[in-house]
């Protein structure tokens, strides 16, 4: 593989294309996503239907790197025969943060089969930047806060951790100061109940999490 960083975008898809073995279809999605350049985002999409974590992963950060123009292609491009691609979209959303995302986050963290795809899609939701339109805002933070809310009574106690850290988040945004105290802490104070909660370091994170939302709050 050419390691030089003065690949072109052209070159680096047709390196893309070219590769002939895992490792090589790792190294060349490498040299694309480095390019950050949103025409690499088909072709990062493309990444995420192969059976090769190490290139999809490449892929995602690739599409994260890109930002808000790769969203269109994640959105138009997902697969839902294709649970692998799905779960690793899912995972370049979350990382984006963006509005646009927030549905297909929801339903991640509400149906997904996979505990890391429920996982990634709590944390998105916390971190999911809102509209600049204070209506539509409000609406995208009460969905957020209900799915997260669902979420907290996940089996899997890695997904109950995201939400707490997701519910956190949410609460520390300039719309959720003033909205969501009343609203989240009973199901922080659930998540570190020794009775209700059987993962310690669940509770000790939903501690720490009512701590920081005192002093945030006080």
């Amino acid at each position: 593989m050419n390691d030089s960083p003065s690949l072109t975008l052209e070159s680096a898809i047709a390196q893309l294309e070219q590769a002939s073995s895992a490792e090589d279809l790792i190294g060349a999605t490498r040299h694309l996503a480095a390019l950050a350049e949103p025409g690499a985002a088909d072709s990062l999409m493309s990444v995420l239907a192969f059976n090769n974590p190490g290139a999809a992963l490449a892929a995602v950060d690739g599409l994260i790197a890109i930002g808000p123009e790769a969203v269109p292609v994640i959105l138009g491009n997902l697969d839902a025969r294709n649970y692998g691609a799905r779960a690793w979209a899912v995972r370049a959303l979350a990382g984006l943060a963006d509005e646009r995302g927030l549905d297909v986050l929801v339903d991640a963290l509400l149906h997904d089969v996979g505990p890391s795809v429920r996982r990634a899609a709590a944390r998105g939701l916390g971190e999911l930047v809102l509209s600049q339109q204070p209506d539509l805002a409000a609406a995208q933070l009460n969905s957020c806060v209900d799915a997260l809310e669902v979420g907290s009574r996940d089996g899997e106690w890695v997904v109950r951790y995201a939400v707490v850290v997701g519910l956190e988040r949410r609460m520390q945004t300039p719309e959720g100061k003033s909205d969501l105290r009343e609203r989240i802490t009973p199901t922080l104070e659930l998540l570190g109940d020794p009775q209700r909660e059987p993962t310690l370091v669940v509770r000790q994170r939903a501690e720490l999490s009512m701590q920081r939302l005192d002093c945030v709050n006080h």
